[in-house]
């Protein structure tokens, strides 16, 4: 998945003669905390609510404002991990997306980097999550695929979490069966240490109401 295949529709840019209290509105409605600046398809940079505060003059242009934030763009044909890392880098609400000529071709928001997240993860597949903690030596998918495997089941989605400081990650995987005793006991023969497990069929419920409070608070 690349960048121009997950641009936001509806949330439209701001031009340098524009003001703060404009786009302070504007931000309020698209329940971001930044904007892009464009005038005539040329990105100009990305304007947040701190730059508008900092300046304290709301009726001032916004080509009056200093920009805060160093390069906060992304080209399309870039992966999405990149959009993600630029939005953990600079705490971004949204990315500014260009074409290889620097033209602005519109911007990707919270809110389509959750629903991809969403749906690359199958978090709406019924299924359970297994956490296994082990040595980053000792980390193979095809090693866990196959115990999950044998055991009649399929991994759907997985990631990692390193420990801060240390050689130890934390593998989180995303089961297709509520079934998982055989396959915890199974992990525990091969001594791999079972950190947690969640069982969607008792949790469905609550799942499915944190999911819907989480989209209801992102407006979508």
């Amino acid at each position: 998945m690349i960048a121009k295949n997950l641009i936001t529709d509806g949330i439209m840019p701001l031009k340098t003669s524009d003001t703060g209290k404009t786009a302070l509105s504007w931000m309020e409605e698209y329940k971001v905390s930044h904007l892009p600046i464009v005038n005539n398809q040329e990105f100009l940079g990305l304007i947040s609510e701190l730059d508008i505060y900092n300046l304290n003059n709301f009726d001032e242009p916004l080509g009056n404002h200093k920009l805060s934030l160093k390069s906060p763009y992304v080209f399309d044909n870039q992966h999405i991990y990149d959009v993600l890392k630029l939005v953990d880098e600079q705490n971004l609400s949204l990315v500014p997306v260009l074409d290889e000529k620097g033209s602005y071709l519109g911007c990707i928001n919270l809110q389509n980097l959750v629903k991809f997240f969403a749906r690359a993860m199958s978090v709406n597949n019924p299924g359970s999550i297994v956490v296994l903690e082990m040595a980053y030596n000792n980390y193979s998918l095809t090693e866990l695929a196959r115990i999950v495997e044998e055991n009649d089941a399929k991994i759907l989605s997985t990631f990692l979490i390193n420990h801060e400081n240390s050689t130890r990650l934390d593998v989180f995987l995303k089961l297709n069966t509520v079934e998982i005793s055989p396959i915890l006991k199974t992990f525990e023969r091969f001594e791999y240490f079972v950190k947690a497990s969640f069982n969607e069929e008792d949790n469905l419920d609550d799942l499915k109401e944190r999911y819907n409070s989480l989209m209801n608070y992102l407006n979508v």
